[in-house]
């Protein structure tokens, strides 16, 4: 089975299977048909890219209520830290987060069930980020967390005081602001 599980429910490691030869390598990076044969049943209806340099952080992002999404992330060049933080009411892992290292080379994707913060960190020279959404973007339902917020304490695996990080995403509020 190309999925693993991570310590937050419902969160899921991706390693599609990779056929490699002296051409090159051939893999599926998304089927369906072995998602939903996994259980996972989702209907994506947005993709997209973004191209960043390193040190760039972009997050912790989520939409609520009826425009909460879900999300299948892949990095297609370069390295990133990839961040999701559980924010699902009565989960019993609220406010615990999970981090894991996707890159171009090692194909793995993660899927952010609904309910999750997402954000991630450019560790490579340059990223390209891409990204799958089940549910179509709402300015009016964003939100999201402070990156380097204290209650949460991601170990984002670089300094950040080299973070390249948007004037949004700066004013974002901490975790306990967020659940007040």
């Amino acid at each position: 089975m190309p999925f693993l599980s991570t310590p937050i429910p419902d969160l899921l490691v991706f390693e599609p299977a990779v056929f490699r030869d002296e051409r090159g390598y051939f893999f599926e990076s998304y089927n369906q048909k072995v998602w939903e044969e996994a259980g996972v049943h989702v209907t994506f209806v947005q993709d997209n890219q973004a191209r960043s340099t390193r040190g760039v952080l972009r997050g912790l992002h989520y939409q609520i209520g009826e425009m909460a999404q879900a999300k299948l992330v892949r990095v297609t060049e370069g390295e990133v830290l990839d961040v999701a933080v559980d924010l699902r009411e009565g989960s019993l892992t609220l406010g615990q987060w999970y981090s894991i290292r996707l890159s171009a080379e090692n194909k793995r994707q993660l899927f952010v069930p609904r309910g999750f913060a997402h954000g991630y960190l450019v560790l490579s020279d340059t990223a390209e980020f891409a990204y799958k959404c089940d549910n179509f973007y709402s300015k009016a339902h964003e939100g999201g967390i402070r990156f380097d917020d204290p209650v949460l304490g991601i170990a984002w695996e670089f300094d950040l005081k080299q973070v390249l990080v948007s004037d949004k995403d700066l004013a974002l509020p901490g975790m306990v602001e967020r659940l007040r």
